[in-house]
């Protein structure tokens, strides 16, 4: 599959020495591969001009339709260095249905699954030494994405499209790690609305997600909770970059509802891996009264945000304009934990796959 991806090799790579540097101490999104894999997409042509290049900066032209507009979607999957040296992606296919759903929403090019798992697969060929050997959680973090280049300042669906795909070494996301995350419930900003963009994944939301992580470090919190303020204080969504879990008493998983937040692969994951450890899954609206009245009364036992750079972190406490509430003991929960043990499991090789969620890379 990676044969549709000619490669371009460049021609100075990173040295032994600084990579073993960066692979010592490896931090999300601050190192960069060698390469990138590459297309193009224009109304005339369709998708062309695929290979695997040097990484370099874009030259874009002060009217290209991207900084002017927000075209733009992305998507972020990890690989993962097995005990036998051998490469694997997870569930690299679910990642290309969302990239293709999140085009359709911002008007982009749909890439075809295929050519969304060749582009991928090839960059991780010719980046294999970039990817960690796992002392704790390291992986190699992929991000593909798509713009409009076109050099225009009529608002209206691109007609020329670049594609990439990048790749950067990662640790854990979160310094809090496995002790547990606090989330700031904001009361002033909100992520997504029906019919909005709450679910594709795209630059914009995030971007307009920044001023409430900012008020979320404000009150010394590690992310932000989102309502969706539909009724009364509002319903719970998701947080700044991950999806949300609540495990109860009486042995639910209850998530909030699909519709103006994004699918997780990770969310997908546990939902499927729930019944496993004995654990009822229920998808539907939480308000915040009732996540305050069921972690008051025992109800509500543990919670846990999901995501593919958040893996699954443990939600030890809310706080919000005038209150703060611990989570049970105020400290990770067992069936969270027990859960994130058999994911990382799964994703590194040391569990038995038995979903089929694991792509390994062909050498």
């Amino acid at each position: 599959m990676s044969l549709r991806y000619p490669v371009f090799r460049t021609q100075a790579p990173t040295s032994d020495a600084e990579l073993s540097k960066i692979l010592a101490s490896p931090e999300f999104g601050r190192h960069f591969t060698d390469h990138m894999s590459a297309a193009t997409w224009t109304l005339d042509d369709g998708w062309h001009d695929r290979k695997v290049r040097p990484l370099e900066p874009f030259n874009l032209h002060p009217g290209t339709a991207v900084l002017h507009y927000g075209q733009e979607i992305f998507e972020g999957l990890k690989a993962y260095r097995h005990v036998d040296g051998g490469i694997h992606l997870f569930r690299p296919r679910f990642n290309a249905e969302r990239f293709a759903r999140s085009a359709e929403r911002l008007a982009l090019p749909q890439l075809p699954e295929e050519e969304f798992l060749a582009s991928v697969e090839a960059l991780v060929r010719v980046d294999e030494r970039w990817v960690p050997v796992p002392a704790v959680e390291e992986s190699l973090y992929l991000r593909p994405f798509m713009f409009a280049m076109d050099e225009c300042l009529a608002a209206k669906p691109a007609e020329v499209v670049a594609y990439s795909v990048i790749a950067s070494p990662t640790g854990p996301l979160f310094a809090a790690g496995q002790s547990g995350v606090t989330l700031w419930v904001s009361s002033r900003y909100t992520r997504s609305a029906p019919g909005g963009t709450g679910g594709a994944k795209c630059g914009g939301n995030y971007g307009a997600g920044l001023a409430a992580q900012i008020e979320a470090k404000q009150h010394g919190c590690d992310q932000v909770l989102y309502l969706d303020r539909t009724g009364g204080e509002g319903y719970l969504e998701e947080s700044g970059t991950m999806n949300l879990c609540l495990v109860t008493s009486d042995g639910c998983l209850v998530t909030p509802m699909l519709g103006t937040i994004l699918e997780g692969v990770t969310r997908d994951s546990i939902l499927t891996l729930a019944s496993d450890f004995g654990l009822t899954v229920m998808e539907r609206p939480v308000s915040l009264e009732e996540l305050r009245r069921g972690t008051a009364d025992g109800w509500i036992t543990e919670a846990f945000a999901v995501g593919t750079a958040a893996v699954i972190t443990p939600i030890v406490g809310f706080k919000g304009d005038g209150y703060e509430f611990t989570v049970g003991e105020g400290k990770p929960g067992k069936q969270t934990m027990a859960l994130r043990a058999e994911l990382l499991g799964i994703q590194y090789g040391r569990v038995e796959d038995r979903h089929g969620w694991l792509w390994r890379v062909p050498r």
